[in-house]
């Protein structure tokens, strides 16, 4: 698969300004805040998803981040969001587990689905959800603790006890992201004396852990050095044979390396969705050609 040499978007007032300005009907609508209706290929359409948002919207105060966007997330597979930064890539992806409601002043209309139930629904187990939905950040955090307590913290906090299943699931989640080998040898030594690269995995094995049904990835391998980003890329390829995943990325070479689709969104809309070979070898819009062979954004 060929990939594209842009990898970082500026802000996105100078995504706007660096865009063509005739010729790009659905950009030049967005920039008018003119309601747009992305393009999302049947492909994707006719995939079984886990996750759904319909007509979704959100408001930071007065500010609108996110316009009416409407996607499917297929079940089992690999979908990066893709764009300039300041398009809504992590606000969308933070909705799902409703990480947004930290943050003063947001508000939302429209659905965001997981297994077909609105997770923003009067009477939502918001814990129950975030058990359900993992998260890894842009920057490892692991906690101050050993390896070993890392891991299982989400598993002690909703009351298991039993050190036999702790050291079980513990394993399993070590062998799953793949960092094992490395660490079994020193599970009760702190967690902050791991590279940057086995860090991050580290946080993986703790997000999955729980046996979620989603893993959200924001930028997993913005801060690490190449080895380690390619570790954590041969990872994700493997975790969504188990689970489903759904990861930002400003890299346009990762998104084309280790997603199964791709979403490019412009100023809080979707622009177009498809398949991620499709995205980057024969987009349907102008739009999108152009931003992936880096002409803008």
């Amino acid at each position: 698969m060929s990939t594209p040499g842009h990898t970082q978007g500026p802000a996105s007032g100078d995504a706007a300004a660096a865009a063509p300005r005739a010729g790009y009907a659905i950009i030049e609508a967005i920039r008018r805040g003119e309601p747009v209706t992305g393009q999302t290929h049947e492909q994707v359409r006719d995939q079984p998803a886990v996750i759904r948002a319909a007509d979704f919207s959100l408001w930071y105060g007065k500010s609108r981040a996110l316009h009416a966007v409407s996607m499917p997330v297929p079940r089992h597979r690999v979908t990066a969001l893709i764009g300039p930064s300041g398009c809504g890539k992590s606000t969308l992806i933070r909705c799902v587990n409703r990480m947004n409601d930290l943050v003063e002043g947001v508000r939302v209309s429209g659905r965001m689905e997981l297994e077909g139930s609105d997770v923003y629904a009067p009477g939502t187990d918001v814990i129950g959800l975030r058990r359900r939905v993992g998260m890894v950040f842009q920057k490892p955090n692991p906690f101050p603790m050993s390896i070993f307590d890392n891991v299982v913290y989400p598993l002690r906090i909703h009351g298991q006890r039993s050190r036999s299943e702790l050291a079980e699931r513990a394993e399993r989640a070590l062998r799953g992201a793949a960092l094992w080998d490395e660490v079994k040898d020193r599970l009760r030594q702190s967690a902050l004396g791991l590279s940057g690269g086995q860090q991050q995995r580290l946080c993986i094995a703790r997000a999955i852990a729980a046996d979620p049904e989603v893993l959200l990835m924001d930028e997993p391998c913005s801060a690490l050095d190449p080895v380690s980003t390619l570790r954590v890329e041969e990872l994700i390829q493997r975790v969504s044979e188990r689970y489903t995943v759904l990861i930002v990325t400003h890299n346009m070479q990762q998104a084309s390396r280790v997603s199964h689709f791709t979403a490019f969104m412009y100023l809080g809309r979707l622009v177009e969705y498809g398949p991620t070979a499709e995205i980057f070898q024969n987009p349907r819009l102008p739009e999108t050609e152009q931003y992936v062979s880096g002409r803008f954004g």
